[in-house]
């Protein structure tokens, strides 16, 4: 797959460019921007500078959260805040409606050469979910050009990817394409042994892409949420944890596959909390008054060995519940092997919206390879299947 990229655009002094970025990051207490939130959004800074650095008028679209209407906990005004402080550039923040408001027309007619602007989180519209039409075409009067820089709303049709790039000139912006270049890497040419590592609450989100990594990688290391399915599967009782009577059904054919590795051994608790009575079982010893919380020392060492070798790793979701730090062991022991391994011995990517949070629990972030900013659009590009917010960048 081959992207048209922004890099390969010459003389953008003057001209106005819409850039999709995905500034959907959670808030403190107070509103604010907190300190690991703000990795999403400086993963975005390399193509927004390579644009304002060459005197493009940039002008930023983002959602935040999932509003029903217009909401002001959910604006974006506290993102722009913070990215204001980091960018350097001359920035501005849009509150008006795009839709009906001329300010927002004067204020973007007054951009300078390289200034920054980010309007309202898009969501606030009905338009952008649905693709209306009429709302595309409003958003492609404000540029001459469309850059698309968030990898983890591309397996969405909305007015802000999808629709908008049908209308203008359309390029992928530096995260996006290291995004597409990293997945395609460990899809097509990986260096083996290929290992992946599953966990997360369900499998029934997360079945093609195993399906799929089945066909390519050696090994499916599993735990967390999903492996309980598979124990269900098994005919072993997982005391008082919930597992859906559609991911055992799903669970049951795969069971069987031998690159499919399962726990030897799990934590279990009598409650959910740090201050739970713990204990290390078998997972045909589980009690019905226990939960399964983490995956057991056993396991670790075992999944340790097996990602030590490997010559390429995918990691999305803890093998435990990380949340809570007395049942986050095994995931940020697994988590810092993965990092120790990556960058040189093995290539490694890491994505999801829980695994992230984890990963830089270890304090070992910046030693992955590729750290995707997407969830649902990674599991479905690792799917196969065709992302609409990618399609309409791709070379013909």
């Amino acid at each position: 797959m081959r992207l048209n990229k922004m890099t390969q655009l010459r003389k953008l002094e003057g001209r106005r460019v819409l850039v999709r970025v995905d500034f959907n990051v959670p808030l403190g207490p107070k509103g604010e921007v907190d300190q690991g939130a703000g990795l999403k959004i400086k993963a975005a800074l390399p193509t927004i500078r390579f644009l304002s650095t060459r005197g493009a008028r940039v002008i930023l679209v983002s959602h935040l959260g999932r509003p029903e209407r217009w909401q002001r906990r959910l604006s974006l005004a506290p993102v722009a805040a913070y990215l204001e402080t980091r960018l350097k550039v001359p920035f501005r923040f849009v509150k008006e409606s795009i839709v009906d408001d001329e300010k927002v027309d004067r204020r973007l007619a007054k951009m300078k050469d390289g200034e920054v602007t980010l309007l309202e989180n898009i969501r606030f519209y009905k338009g952008e979910e649905k693709n209306d039409p009429f709302f595309v075409r409003r958003l492609a009067s404000f540029a001459e050009i469309f850059v698309n820089d968030a990898f983890a709303t591309a397996h969405r049709a909305h007015a802000s990817n999808a629709g908008v790039a049908e209308l203008l000139p359309s390029y992928a912006g530096k995260l996006l394409d290291k995004e597409v270049s990293s997945l395609n890497r460990v899809l097509q040419e990986p260096r083996r042994p290929f290992v992946v590592l599953m966990g997360g609450a369900k499998l029934t989100t997360k079945l093609p892409t195993m399906q799929r990594l089945l066909k390519v990688a050696d090994s499916i290391l599993v735990g967390g949420g999903m492996a309980n399915g598979f124990f269900r599967a098994k005919g072993l009782s997982i005391g008082r944890s919930a597992v859906s009577p559609v991911d055992v059904r799903l669970a049951k054919p795969l069971v069987s596959k031998r690159k499919i590795v399962l726990p030897t051994d799990v934590l279990v608790a009598d409650e959910l909390s740090n201050e739970a009575k713990v204990r290390v079982t078998s997972p045909d010893d589980i009690r019905d008054d226990e939960y399964v919380v983490d995956v057991g020392t056993q396991t670790v060492r075992q999944f340790a060995d097996i990602l030590k070798g490997a010559q390429t790793i995918v990691w999305n979701g803890p093998v435990g519940m990380f949340e809570v730090r007395k049942f986050s062991h095994g995931s940020i022991i697994l988590g810092r092997v993965i990092a120790s391994r990556s960058s040189g011995k093995a290539f490694g990517v890491v994505g999801g919206g829980d695994t992230i949070p984890c990963l830089e629990q270890t304090g070992m972030a910046e030693y992955v390879d590729h750290v995707s900013t997407g969830g649902g659009a990674m599991l479905e590009f690792l799917a196969g299947k065709e992302l609409p917010g990618i399609t309409p960048l791709v070379r013909d």
